[in-house]
């Protein structure tokens, strides 16, 4: 099956039509820069082109970084307020004109992995993690999915983890890899004694970098990089749909 995935993020849309078969990107993936937190219509627009970009008309899947209930956006930390308790599906099928299947972000990029990457195949607790605007996770077990598990927003000094260990937070502290690695460690260190996971795969952008931050983590787990990198979220979005739709 053929499904376009797309990934919204803190700061941009990314998406390509996937072949769901074997995870494969159909064509080159297309961005859509976001700078401004977007309201649910204008980002329903955005998928919209991102759609019209590869003149596509069939199934459609999206990740998105907050709780996902079926239809529903239940918590949006980092993007537009409106999309709390909002039926996103609807709002995104009226503007691209196609069925529209939702998924949390990091849980899309989990499935992926699982599916044909980084994770396939292996048994007890894996752990996938992505580094981006902000922490998303997804747990999976024996290969099925506990969906929405939040561990980015577990409390530091009162405030949520990812506000220490994002992407964005290694530049907004201006840390340098060492420094940003340090946190992670104690981050991932709590997340081991919590799960006890056979395996943690890191995602997001800063994990094509993963050879300037991996060599400074002391983990009883194995840590690998995301097999698809920046690009599990397209490739689980669609996976999620295929199965859905």
């Amino acid at each position: 099956m053929k499904v376009l995935g797309i990934d919204i993020g803190g700061s941009a849309l990314k998406g390509a039509p996937v072949d769901t078969k074997t995870g494969e990107l159909l064509a080159e993936k297309h961005r859509i820069l976001t700078p401004e937190r977007l309201s649910p219509a204008d980002m329903g627009k955005a998928i919209a082109e991102l759609a019209a970009h590869f003149d596509w008309k069939g199934p459609i899947g999206v990740g998105f970084p907050g709780v996902v209930q079926g239809n529903f956006i239940r918590t949006s930390a980092n993007l537009h307020p409106d999309f709390v308790d909002l039926d996103a599906a609807a709002v995104f099928e009226a503007a691209a004109g196609a069925e529209v299947s939702l998924v949390n972000d990091a849980d899309a990029a989990g499935l992926a992995e699982v599916a044909y990457g980084a994770g396939r195949d292996v048994k007890g607790a894996v752990l996938m993690l992505t580094f981006g605007t902000g922490v998303g996770s997804a747990l999976f077990v024996d290969g099925l999915l506990y969906p929405n598990s939040e561990f980015g927003h577990l409390s530091r000094d009162g405030e949520s983890w990812e506000k220490f260990v994002s992407g964005s937070a290694k530049d907004r502290l201006k840390l340098d890899y060492p420094e940003w690695a340090a946190l992670v460690n104690e981050y991932l260190q709590k997340l081991e004694a919590l799960l006890w996971p056979e395996l943690i795969i890191a995602g997001g952008g800063i994990s094509a970098d993963h050879d300037k931050w991996f060599p400074h983590l002391k983990l009883r787990s194995k840590i690998v990089p995301a097999q698809f990198l920046n690009e599990a979220g397209i490739v689980g979005a669609a996976l999620h749909a295929a199965r859905a739709l």
